[in-house]
């Protein structure tokens, strides 16, 4: 049931594409004589080396480049290992500035590794393949800018990036997996399906949402609050500011206050200002922290489990920010339980199982990473054994495959990360279960036992979508924007042939909308080929062409999105049907 993370084919495949990253600076500098070089990562998507070049390249030059790379893979050099000392490092790379700068940057005493291949060598911590021979099929992809260690104070340099494979079937699996998420790119389906928009005016990384969106995003909620509201949960509504005595007290004002936005109010008068400040708020935590804080709790209480559509705002950087998937302001589907200890096992194997109603909504594939306790941490080494057993114990419980991430859990607590699996295979995190031993002490959360004693009650963090802003934007890469019926913005286009069928078409608009149905009668004097187009290109689930035949006979004509033509259906049967939809 469970692994821990050690050498597999993910690792390999890492350790694969950081040596062609070496082969590929070994090929820039030999064919640009001159070229310094900066830092060449493996990514999850290849890797890419940094280099300070004597000449501009481009794309075009990558031809060049990838015919000289391979022959350096056939000459089959081994990659070499060496440990050296500062001056031994600054004598091998005296020629290089951005190496050197680099080595006198590193401390005293640290070691410093070297890997050789042939007549190429580079700073490196490693690990390489055994030989150049062992790349597989490898592609340079595109350039950019980047700063000198990412400071823009430094020189700029060029980056390339690559990818590279096992094989050349993979690769090229790779490439048409690209060319299909370009397609399903929610940023341009968002535009196309007037889901959301974005304003330059408004500022980076701040959806706002068109009517189809709102619709969209109302019913995702819609349709959470109320399993919630049968699962025991009680929704809550917390501020958008606080005082910053509150971000003091959670911790945020010392530890996150980088990305968080601070501003001041004058809460005294004009003669005798009294300037106080507050913080937009980052997550919704300390809110409900401070609601459970509000009334003296009783262990017959508990568990007690907030929720709220909570609005946050973080300050990303404005290169990170991609669409709905990356933003500066984005809704959470956010809870927090209060439980005893006992109780807590119980808590997050009915998470688990809310987890796996909304994933299989969507038909998603999905695993469990648990991260465990780092080596900084807060609260006792019994309060961590207890918690992390306890999500193994929920996740085995539920039948739920995971991996052990050692040590990578948060300071104040373990863990479960679920990773979702799209339509194309790729991979997600969304959902996340978190222990917090960190907020009930600094709010000091009390409740009184049986024995009238008083004690700390235990924490979970809990998100399902995590943003609702990201889950759709996946939720429309996964489906290529052709939401499920129940979600679909619009789920009926009646498209009448002539003006006469106008008022037929009206008609059955008002029987669907009376149970729910989301409907639109397209009116315009267009070609009925164009119209068709229109409802196709908008992926509206079923259309209806109304004509004489379906006017005198009461029978509709049904076209699926997906199916094509169903035939002839009574209008009673079909708003039966989007009825039905309409309960989700």
């Amino acid at each position: 049931m469970a692994t821990k993370k050690k050498e597999n084919n993910e690792d390999k495949l890492m350790t694969m594409r950081h040596s062609c990253a070496h082969v590929l600076a070994e090929a820039v500098q030999k064919l640009y004589p001159g070229t310094k070089i900066g830092f060449g990562p493996a990514t999850e998507e290849g890797f890419f080396y940094d280099f300070d070049l004597p000449k501009p390249i481009s794309s075009d030059n990558f031809g060049k480049i990838e015919k000289e790379m391979k022959k350096i893979i056939a000459a089959n050099n081994k990659f070499e290992r060496e440990v050296v000392t500062k001056a031994e490092a600054k004598k091998i790379f005296k020629d290089q500035d951005l190496k050197l700068e680099h080595i006198d940057d590193l401390p005293e005493g640290e070691e410093i590794t070297i890997y050789r291949h042939g007549d190429f060598v580079d700073l490196c911590a490693g690990p390489h393949v055994e030989s150049t021979k062992e790349i597989g099929a490898f592609k340079l992809t595109k350039t950019a800018g980047a700063y000198w260690k990412g400071d823009a104070n430094n020189k700029q340099l060029t980056r390339i990036y690559g990818t590279a494979f096992f094989t050349q079937e993979e690769l090229d699996e790779y490439f048409t997996r690209l060319e299909e998420a370009e397609k399903r790119d929610h940023r341009k389906l968002g535009k196309e399906l007037g889901i959301y928009t974005m304003s330059e005016m408004a500022g980076v990384g701040l959806p706002m949402y068109l009517p189809n969106g709102a619709i969209i995003i109302r019913k995702m909620q819609e349709w959470l609050r109320n399993d919630l509201i049968d699962r025991g949960y009680q929704e809550v509504i917390t501020p958008h500011i606080y005082n910053a005595d509150v971000w003091k007290t959670s911790g945020h004002y010392d530890f996150y206050k980088e990305n968080m936005y601070f501003f001041n109010i004058n809460e005294g008068t004009e003669d005798d200002p009294k300037l106080s400040e507050y913080g937009v708020k980052p997550m919704n935590c300390p809110g409900h922290v401070m609601l459970y804080k509000a009334q003296q709790r009783s262990y017959r209480e508990l568990p007690i489990r907030f929720f709220e559509f909570g609005t946050v705002y973080r300050h990303e950087m404005s290169g990170v920010v991609h669409g709905l998937l990356r933003a500066r302001g984005f809704t959470q589907d956010d809870a927090h339980v209060f439980c005893t200890r006992e109780q807590l096992v119980d808590e997050v194997i009915d998470i688990l199982k809310l987890v796996d109603h909304i994933m299989s909504e969507f038909n998603f594939e999905y695993e469990a990473e648990i991260s465990t306790r780092p080596e900084k941490s807060i609260g006792t080494d019994d309060m961590w054994e207890h918690a992390t057993n306890v999500l193994k114990q929920a996740c085995e419980t539920h039948k739920l495959k995971y991996e052990i991430n050692e040590g990578d859990g948060a300071f104040y607590g373990p863990k479960i990360d679920i990773k979702v699996k799209d339509a194309i295979g790729r991979t997600w995190q969304c959902s996340t279960v978190q222990v917090d031993f960190n907020l009930p002490e600094r709010f000091d959360l009390e409740y009184k036992t049986k024995d009238n004693t008083m004690e700390r009650p235990w924490m979970l963090h809990r998100a399902i979508f995590g943003s609702i802003e990201r889950f759709l934007g996946i939720l429309i890469e996964h489906y290529a924007g052709a939401l499920p019926l129940w979600l679909a913005p619009v789920q009926v286009a009646i498209i009448p042939i002539a003006d006469r069928h106008l008022d037929a078409a009206h008609d059955l608009k008002k029987k669907i909308y009376e149970v729910g149905g989301r409907v639109d009668v397209y009116e315009d004097s267009e070609p009925l080929r164009v119209k068709i187009a229109k409802a196709q290109a908008q992926k509206i689930p079923y259309m209806i062409v109304m004509g004489d035949k379906e006017v005198e006979s009461g029978e509709i004509a049904v076209r699926d999105r997906q199916k094509g033509d169903l035939g002839k259906m009574s209008v009673d049967d079909f708003v039966k049907l989007i009825k039905e939809a309409s309960k989700h």
